[in-house]
């Protein structure tokens, strides 16, 4: 694998060893030409291979939003990472094999209300149509979703919706009726998402830095998450089991299985 770039070059997109492997990464050595289809089985791909995670903000690591520092975390040392990271690295693999790739903001309801801009970053890949990409959402839909459609899109993981946002120009997205983020429709590069993701995994008052997640689509279309030392495995049904483990069965689960091997619990300082 190529060394990240230094600050003072210029990221030039990926090289044939390193987009080789990124496939190899998500067990997808020879996906095929550009098309939804070929585009479904990435999303899937990554989905099933690339945890969903925040470990970096507990272990004291910096996230850095830099193409070539991103790739070798993600893919050299197998790592996962938040929205930025995930689908900021996903596009350049997307854009090596032929993809027309746009970085959206989104804004993340929080229940109660919606986040700040840039609190999320979503892809638009532009094939036959313009298609929504997100393997940085923890649990969303399985496969790209049609933004210029205003039906309803099934998904393994429910129903989605995608409608104009009250004249604003934003897309809000729903999954089974419930508001997940709106997305502003104009493109930023990575670096614009920058102060945002410096709050994310600073602020106490981000959910980021309050507890540890890491979470992963399965093979079976279930799902499993470590929540701190809660482990939490689902069905593609939805029956859910849940149990706490001790540390060195949480350094264990993050070994087996998410493939992330630790030197310590996240949020335990180095010892000596």
């Amino acid at each position: 694998m190529d060394h990240p770039p230094r600050p003072d070059q210029p990221w030039a997109g990926l090289t044939v060893a390193q987009q080789a492997a990124y496939l190899d990464r998500i067990a997808l050595p020879d996906p095929g030409a550009p098309s939804p289809e070929v585009l479904a089985r990435l999303q899937l791909a990554h989905l099933r291979s690339v945890p969903f995670e925040n470990l970096s903000i507990h272990l004291g690591e910096p996230v850095v939003l830099d193409p070539g520092a991103l790739l070798e975390k993600i893919v050299t040392r197998r790592r996962g990472g938040f929205c930025y990271e995930l689908n900021g690295t996903f596009a350049e693999l997307l854009r090596s094999l032929g993809y027309r790739v746009k970085l959206l903001a989104g804004r993340v309801f929080g229940g109660e209300r919606y986040g700040p801009p840039f609190d999320h970053l979503a892809l638009q890949v532009e094939l036959d149509e313009p298609w929504l990409v997100d393997v940085g959402f923890g649990r969303f839909s399985r496969g790209p979703l049609r933004i210029d459609e205003r039906g309803q899109q099934p998904d393994p993981h429910g129903t989605f919706t995608l409608v104009p946002w009250c004249g604003t120009g934003e897309l809000g997205v729903f999954m089974d009726g419930r508001p997940q983020y709106r997305l502003d429709h104009r493109p930023y590069a990575l670096a614009d998402f920058g102060p945002t993701c410096w709050w994310q995994t600073t602020s106490p008052e981000s959910h980021f830095t309050r507890s540890t997640t890491c979470s992963m689509l399965t093979a079976d279309g279930g799902r499993v998450t470590l929540s701190g030392s809660r482990l939490i495995t689902t069905t593609e049904a939805g029956e859910r089991i849940e149990r706490t483990l001790a540390d060195a069965e949480v350094l264990a689960a993050y070994r087996d299985l998410f493939g992330i091997t630790l030197d310590r619990l996240p949020g335990r300082a180095r010892q000596p």
